[in-house]
């Protein structure tokens, strides 16, 4: 079943540049997509064409019937006074109106309504309900949150007073609660920690709808996705795997155009040759070399049409950080570090040391400190205890998560000559060119350019520093992932000391030789790379799951044993019941004859032998009736009575 099918279609913005230009594709039930291309391809712009949000000029989008749409793109505006939890919550608005119905019926079945036919409605109603999960949706939500670091805390607060970040993981944690049919999910991952997105992707690969994702993530696109349609041009090009293999079997693509491209160039060459040869020869008189010529010609042009334009491919970076010499070992130490901010303590008790050349990540979920810890050692924040020393030949450059200019009304290349002092004109240009600014687009104002161009606009401007200990906070966010591999060919090619916070795994992976790790206050220093950081938190993961899954089945095996002992008593308890019951009758058989027994003894009174005879009797019916009370109580004790 094909769920979506969209062909020859056409969007454009401006007169005469189409977006999308005629681009088709179909994508069938339970595929997981990927839609790769360069920022401004029109990613986005199709996925809100396929929700309906845009219209577009030509072409036709067809969604197959009854199948339900969700995007996580931009966040949208909630009543006020809106808490996390009511957000979460709006994605049972099919539930509540179920609800609503069956309370409705509910009330008039109260009332005396007995007919068949609001009897079937309810019970259809009632078995859709907990179809689709009406009857837990606290546990729904719960998985969820917990999923993607959701804290109950957070649960209760208005949503208007979340960060950027904190809004996308809710309304993330919204759409995944919607149960929707078709997942388009734009950058999901930008402001998620590594902890919330290895619980995405395990989501998603247990998913049983169509999944279509937008994504600069390459670790998330190879573990989710199985197919690739790269938009360039406006059209669709389709790659059968994941992310690896696309980005393989796109150069390899790319090599063979290009070799059937020079091979077409050199043919018409040799034409062009032969067609100037016969021309030549039909001027001297050789008529019939004319026709030829002409004929030589329009297969050239035929050759030129059928061929297009020459492949083209990302260019590679060209600039390269400028470094600076580095005397000793030691950049930088801290010394017994703690930062808090009213009551809530991020870290204490800090004592770390950076020597040249190492390349350090800085790793932890979000909220626990990290990017303070940095405003620290750039002197942004002051650190409530402890001391920070740099070496004395330490020259540092910083690239903040947050992009700040100081005029963003300045164009691009004035931004530059205003920070480089004694650039021309020209310099700039070529600086800018360096980092895929471009003709026309050096005079754009800055304030126009999209988060991940300030992050490239700040690094080229960093890159001219005399620099040996670089900071980096979030380098490849809201990049592209042909800016992401210009960043890391400049990263490749820097020899200093790097410390960096990333979630991006393939950076991380790349460029880590040490692992710092922010959890709990404290900072776990792993002195090894990401993998094998991986591989020991894996084990300890395994460990506590298997310690966790042992106390789990000693407490089953304990309660299990109660259980049984509980029936053995049960069944003791019924057997010393039913005993003391009997033994309760011979208690009153006795007595009744030890009355008996009495009345005799009264009657025979003066008889001393009979008398003494009765007597006798009687003590020995009261020793058995001693007996049996004593028999008795012992009974009831074991009946829990």
């Amino acid at each position: 079943m094909i769920d979506i099918s969209v062909s020859n279609l056409i969007k454009s913005f401006e007169i005469g540049k189409n977006v999308l230009d005629g681009i088709t594709f179909q994508i069938q039930e339970g595929e997981r997509v990927g839609l790769l291309g360069r920022n401004g391809a029109g990613k986005t712009t199709l996925f809100k064409i396929l929700t309906g949000e845009y219209d577009y000029d030509s072409g036709e989008v067809v969604i197959a019937r009854g199948r339900r749409v969700g995007l996580i793109s931009q966040i949208p505006v909630y009543p006020v006074g809106y808490t996390v939890e009511d957000v979460l919550n709006t994605a049972f608005s099919r539930h509540q109106k179920l609800s609503e119905e069956m309370e409705r019926l509910t009330a008039a079945m109260a009332a005396g309504d007995s007919s068949e036919a609001t009897l079937r409605r309810y019970g259809e109603l009632s078995e859709k309900f907990e179809a689709i999960g009406g009857y837990d949706t606290e546990t729904a939500v719960s998985k969820v949150a917990n999923g993607l670091s959701i804290s109950q805390e957070m649960r209760a607060q208005l949503f208007d007073s979340l960060s950027g970040g904190e809004k996308t993981r809710v309304n993330l944690g919204r759409l995944i609660l919607e149960d929707t049919d078709i997942l388009l999910l734009d950058e999901p991952t930008n402001h998620l920690d590594l902890h919330a997105t290895e619980w995405l992707e395990d989501y998603v690969r247990r998913f049983k709808g169509t999944v279509v994702a937008i994504s600069h993530d390459r670790y998330f696109l190879d573990r989710t996705i199985t197919r690739v349609i790269e938009i360039q041009d406006g059209k669709a090009e389709f790659y059968a795997g994941n992310y690896s293999f696309y980005a393989i079997e796109k150069e390899r693509r790319y090599i063979e155009r290009m070799r059937q491209y020079e091979k077409e160039q050199a043919k018409i060459e040799q034409l062009e040759k032969s067609a100037e040869q016969l021309r030549v020869w039909a001027y001297s008189g050789m008529d019939k070399t004319f026709k030829r010529a002409q004929s030589m010609e329009r297969r050239i042009e035929r050759i030129r049409q059928s061929q297009g334009p020459r492949p083209t491919k990302a260019r590679a970076l060209t600039a390269r950080f400028g470094e600076t010499e580095f005397f000793g070992d030691e950049v930088l130490v801290l010394k017994d570090i703690s930062k808090s901010f009213g009551d809530r303590q991020l870290f204490q008790g800090v004592t770390l040391q950076v020597e040249g050349g190492e390349r350090i990540a800085l790793l932890g979920d979000n909220g626990t400190g990290k990017s303070t810890l940095i405003k620290i050692l750039m002197g942004e924040e002051q650190p409530d205890t402890g001391r920070i020393k740099y070496g004395p030949s330490v020259r540092t450059a910083y690239l903040p998560q947050i992009i700040h200019f100081d005029d963003p009304s300045r164009s691009l290349v004035d931004t530059m000559l205003y920070a480089k002092r004694g650039f021309t004109t020209q310099d700039a240009r070529d600086r800018l060119a360096a980092f895929n600014f471009r003709g026309e687009d050096v005079f754009k104002s800055v304030s126009v350019l999209s988060g991940g161009e300030q992050s490239r606009l700040r690094l080229c401007m960093l890159m001219d520093e005399a620099i040996n200990f670089l900071i980096l906070d979030e380098p490849t966010n809201h990049l592209d992932i042909d800016s992401r591999e210009w960043i890391e060919e400049a990263v490749e090619a820097y020899e200093g000391t790097l410390l960096f916070v990333s979630h991006d795994r393939y950076f991380i992976n790349r460029f880590a030789t040490r692992v710092w790790e922010l959890a709990d206050g404290k900072i776990t220093d792993y002195p090894f790379p990401f993998g094998k950081y991986k591989e020991i938190k894996e084990r300890e993961k395994a460990a506590a799951q298997q310690a966790s899954a042992a106390a789990h089945a000693a407490a089953r095996a304990e309660v299990e044993k109660e259980k049984r002992s509980a029936s053995k008593g049960s069944k003791a308890q019924q057997a010393a019941r039913k005993q003391a019951t009997i033994v309760q009758r011979e208690i009153e058989k006795l007595e009744a004859a030890i009355r008996e027994k009495e009345a005799e003894l009264e009657a025979n009174a003066c008889d001393y032998e009979k008398y003494s005879a009765l007597y006798a009797e009687k003590e020995q019916m009261d020793e058995e009736l001693l007996a049996l009370m004593e028999k008795w109580e012992r009974l009831s004790e074991e009946a829990g009575e």
